[in-house]
């Protein structure tokens, strides 16, 4: 595969680069020839989230420009964790985290190409850690870092006061051994992460110059943030996961079409592979006509379809225009419909002794204050069960009503909608 000398200048336009380690000897060496680089993933949670998503859509751009990936899953990073400003974490289990590194692989592999000239490896930190003496480890690896250097990083130097393991101490030394391994087994000369990776990964890059006297290369990505500077990655529910059990396609998508006006034109860069002519023309549609959210439906498009499919984004796109009345709902799959209708609320009702009229049904769903205000929304045509209007107050749901079996769609005017679960 040939080499995309313009592979820097585009992931600075993306804004993907925070720092780096000196800019011009990283710029020729991605220009020159193909370099061997790496990522890491620390199995922490069962799942990866929208922070780790940023570094494998790098890690991606990297390998179409012609570079070749080794995605390093921590399977002895991550029975350590690294420290964090809150708090010593809770260990987890050895079956845990074993587990829980299956899971990342499995999720990471559908990404990246493994075949080819430049095809991705997968490694395992585990499997050139659990060998290894104190001894060893104490006089190869400690011996180049300095105390006064590892008390000098923030994260360490905000928990002093309240106190910090020495194990927490020491993941500096853990990740920086994983460059130093991989440098001399296949030849690594770029590591990339987040931005809160800084501090380890130019440990790694130090400590390969200290131990073999060669220079290699680091850049990170920026912490991406809302627009009142919080962290992202967040949704109704918790961390914004990659894994469909975790959270569902739809919610996914929700997420990313909600997101604010002023951070659009910033995560379409960063996250998708649309040209720049594409982004910044929705960036200039987004300033003139921000209520038509051209940018919002292009970014959850191209977010969900990379990570869920394009035929799952198309079913939610099917979701979401049949519950605001713009498409028929028994074309849709019953697991997609319920996921989109718990997004919004959902009553739980018992269908074996019948089902409430839709006069109860609008009042016990909070649609209606009250039965007499439902009795007005059916009489003024307001009331819609299917998408079907409602003209009798009193009619009842039957069986033929249900959605796969299972579902009812209350709609109250064209935005209002709620879902009724027969069990």
């Amino acid at each position: 595969m040939s080499i995309d000398p313009t592979l820097l200048d585009d992931l600075e336009w993306r804004g993907l680069v925070a720092h780096s380690t000196d800019r011009d000897a990283l710029r020729a060496a991605l220009a020159e020839d193909s370099v061997r680089y790496y990522v890491g993933f620390d199995p922490t949670a069962p799942s990866l989230h929208m922070g780790n998503l940023l570094q494998i859509v790098t890690a991606m751009r990297l390998q179409r420009a012609g570079h070749t990936p080794f995605v390093l899953v921590g399977g002895s990073t991550g029975m350590i964790g690294d420290p964090r400003d809150s708090g010593e974490r809770t260990l987890n289990t050895v079956e845990t985290v074993s587990d829980w590194v299956q899971r990342i692989r499995s999720q990471v592999e559908p990404f990246l190409d493994f075949d080819g000239a430049n095809g991705a490896t997968m490694v395992n930190n585990l499997d050139w850690t659990e060998n290894v003496s104190a001894i060893d480890f104490l006089r190869d690896i400690g011996k180049h870092f300095p105390v006064n250097r590892m008390l000098a990083r923030d994260v360490v130097r905000n928990r002093l006061d309240d106190g910090i393991s020495y194990t927490e101490f020491s993941y500096i030394l853990l990740q920086s051994m994983d460059y130093l391994h991989l440098h001399r087994a296949h030849g690594v000369t770029l590591q990339l992460g987040g931005s809160d990776q800084w501090g380890n990964i130019t440990g790694g890059v130090e400590l390969v110059r200290r131990a073999d006297g060669a220079r290699v290369h680091a850049f990170v990505t920026p912490l991406i943030t809302k627009a009142d500077g919080t962290k992202y990655g967040k949704s109704e529910g918790g961390a914004l996961w990659l894994d469909p059990e975790m959270l569902s396609p739809y919610a996914f998508y929700q997420f990313w079409l909600n997101v604010e006006d002023e951070k659009v034109g910033e995560l379409l860069r960063a996250f998708t592979f649309l040209d720049h002519a594409r982004i910044e023309e929705l960036e200039a549609l987004h300033a003139e006509k921000p209520f038509l959210r051209a940018g919002q439906k292009a970014l959850a498009e191209e977010m969900t379809s990379l990570v869920h499919g394009a035929d799952e984004t198309a079913r939610i796109q099917a979701a979401s225009a049949a519950l605001f009345g713009g498409g028929e709902m028994r074309e849709l799959s019953p697991d997609t419909l319920g996921a989109a209708l718990r997004e919004t609320g959902v009553l739980q009702v018992r269908g074996e002794q019948g089902l409430p009229s839709v006069v109860d049904l609008l009042v016990e769903t909070g649609l209606a204050k009250s039965r007499g205000d439902a009795r007005r929304t059916v009489g003024e045509g307001g009331a819609y069960l299917n998408n079907v209007r409602v003209e009798d107050p009193e009619h009842v749901p039957g069986a033929d009503d249900l959605l796969g079996g299972t579902w009812l769609v209350l709609r109250k005017g064209k935005k209002s909608f709620k879902g009724v679960e027969v069990v």
